[in-house]
């Protein structure tokens, strides 16, 4: 793997419970460098770090807009808020998916309906159960571009479309992933992106919005802070000397210290993507179609890879394929639990049956995946996961056999 520069004199956050973490950051002199200058601005609040970011980020995107704010979730919460999501209301959503995106939909006050993934081997939204959920009550869907790679987003236009729907894209995988050469949040009709520490650009906490309707950028700034009609930096400047409270507004708003590292992470972006695409090739050449495994999604030059993730066979259960990983010292996740499994959300009452999700949900497992990750790293994740699903390489080959269609709940999926 080569190493630029900056990276030379990085190190990796310590962890010494694991042998290959699940994700991991790199910390440099640049990176000390830039919140270091901003710790000795005095300036730690939203500023002009802030909005150098957002420039940034909108031109990343190609957007007109993009307005920064304290995390992910709060990107959704003012999304739904600024295109108007409110009581009585249905958004559409898929469960397969984090529960931050349901909580949000009802914090406005409207209604999630529960939709299923495409296939076993494709874990976005399906487009024809989105079809099927719509009611006159339905307002919006949010779609989430699953370990960063886009959902079949002319589809989803389309459905909008004809049912006169609001599209909000949770792109919080997706940052750098393009869907028919345009950026991921930028195709809907507001995009949302997150920082948190996993993530492909990771900030700590963090999240962006993106958009091309101005309007609907002014609206959010505003919730984005009280509802305010001028900052705190704007009065500094003298751009401003007092101001009014137009909206029931929050408090959203995204630091300097995590703008500058925002900044610095943004450049890198291209490059690291680069790298999780080929680690992610390594794992589908070694796994997919070993021994009953399967890795969903192809080989997409345009996703973000955010996450490496295996379908287990049935025959072994993940709980203690897990448990054999975590005792080599290899850690793994699992995403999503099904929102609609969770005892909120099954206490909401009647639910859509989700036939694909349910087959799932319980063989999903995410392996660790971070753009530095050494060849060494990938081996041991792959030569374990290997030995746990019971496979052993015949003598004289690679012990690599042809990859089979996959039947989950009575269908099969090539």
């Amino acid at each position: 793997m080569t190493t630029t520069p900056a990276l030379a004199q990085a190190h990796a956050s310590p962890d010494a419970r694991w042998l290959v973490p699940l994700a991991d950051v790199l910390v440099d002199s640049e990176i000390d460098d830039a919140v270091t200058d901003v710790v000795r601005s005095g300036w730690w609040s939203m500023g002009p770090k802030v909005e150098e970011f957002e420039r940034e980020l909108a031109s990343f995107c190609d957007t007109r807009s993009a307005i920064a704010v304290a995390n992910g979730t709060a990107a959704l919460h003012l999304a739904l808020l600024a295109v108007g999501c409110g009581p009585g209301d249905e958004v559409l959503v898929a469960s397969l998916n984090f529960v931050a995106v349901a909580n949000v939909i009802g914090h406005v006050g409207a209604t999630p309906v529960f939709c299923d993934v495409s296939s076993p081997l494709d874990l976005n939204v399906d487009p024809e159960d989105l079809e099927a959920a719509v009611t006159p009550a339905t307002k919006a869907v949010v779609v989430m571009h699953y370990g960063g790679h886009p959902c079949r987003m002319d589809a989803i236009r389309a459905l909008a479309d004809r049912h006169g729907l609001v599209v909000v894209e949770d792109a919080a995988h997706a940052l750098g992933a393009r869907w028919d050469g345009r950026p991921c949040g930028s195709i809907g009709d507001v995009g949302c992106f997150s920082f948190f520490a996993n993530k492909n650009l990771a900030t700590g906490e963090g999240g962006m919005l993106v958009t091309d309707d101005e309007e609907l950028a002014r609206r959010l700034r505003l919730l984005r802070s009280h509802g305010m009609t001028a900052l705190t930096w704007d009065r500094h400047r003298g751009h401003a000397h007092d101001y009014d409270v137009v909206e029931r507004g929050f408090n959203y708003r995204l630091d300097e210290l995590r703008a500058a590292i925002g900044l610095v992470e943004l450049r890198r972006l291209a490059a690291r993507n680069e790298a999780r695409a080929r680690i992610v090739a390594r794992y589908r050449s070694e796994l997919d179609g070993v021994a009953g495994l399967r890795m969903p999604f192809d080989d997409d030059a345009d996703a973000a890879h955010h996450l490496a993730v295996v379908l287990l066979p049935e025959d072994r259960p993940r709980d203690a394929v897990r448990a054999g990983l975590a005792a080599a010292g290899i850690q793994t996740s699992v995403h999503y639990p099904p929102i609609h499994r969770f005892s909120y959300y099954e206490e909401l009452g009647a639910r859509r049956a989700l036939p694909v999700t349910d087959a799932v949900a319980d063989r999903l497992l995410t392996l660790p995946l971070y753009p530095h990750m050494r060849d060494t790293d990938v081996a041991a994740v792959t030569e374990a996961t290997l030995r746990l699903v019971g496979h052993s390489p015949r003598r004289g080959t690679n012990g690599r056999q042809r990859r089979q269609p996959t039947e989950i709940g009575g269908k099969v999926w090539n």
